[in-house]
């Protein structure tokens, strides 16, 4: 295939995943294993997580409607607030670097749910990000500055359009299957990201280009 563009996500995929800072912080608090992963999941287009990466409800709100979900699905009252502070990962330089090497040959795009800059302890907006990183992308599209977030299909299209591609030709990697399901229907070439050396292998693979 003809590859124009290679989309990317940005936390779990340029950055570590919170995932192992989730786990950490159910056990030391004494709640039941994967308690926020499992929230995050329930009713993902319209419970807290997915209101605030929208920016359609102020920080207090979430901490309250989290603490809710929580409770609810799993017995125990999480803290939307303590949650948020998890999310901050380490970038990943060998993705950094093929991300690199990739925009001397492609189109690059970024897209991320965030959360709105003023979320306290969030590291949300532009501060989460590395300025060089965010540089090597062509467009970049922030969940908390549109008021839509992945995975609603218009995001991407968005991209695309903007990126003045065909989403035929793009390579779209992302952490989470969810995200990855709209892009894969719009018939992007789809990439999980399990790890940063599995998804550079499987990145020269669809692109044809060294990147490690």
């Amino acid at each position: 295939m003809m590859v124009e563009a290679v989309i990317f996500d940005f936390g779990g995929v340029m950055t570590t995943s919170p995932f192992e800072a989730f786990a950490r912080f159910e056990q030391e608090r004494g709640y039941p294993v994967d308690i926020i992963r499992n929230t995050n999941a329930a009713n993902h287009l319209e419970n807290a997580w997915a209101k605030f990466e929208r920016a359609e409800i102020d920080l207090d709100t979430f901490d309250r409607l989290f603490a809710e979900e929580s409770l609810a699905l799993a017995g125990a009252a999480v803290s939307g607030r303590e949650v948020l502070p998890l999310l901050a990962g380490d970038l990943r330089p060998d993705m950094v670097e093929a991300l690199r090497r990739i925009k001397s040959e492609c189109k690059t795009g970024c897209i991320t749910n965030n959360l709105p800059a003023n979320a306290i302890g969030s590291q949300g907006g532009r501060s989460f990000y590395v300025a060089e990183v965010m540089a090597l992308f062509d467009h970049v599209i922030e969940s908390a500055k549109i008021g839509l977030r992945k995975p609603d299909p218009r995001i991407y299209r968005m991209m695309t359009d903007a990126l003045g591609v065909n989403p035929a030709d793009c390579v779209y990697l992302d952490d989470l299957g969810v995200n990855l399901k709209p892009a894969r229907e719009l018939g992007m070439t789809t990439i999980k990201v399990v790890s940063a050396s599995q998804a550079i292998t499987e990145l020269e693979a669809a692109t044809g280009l060294k990147l490690a």
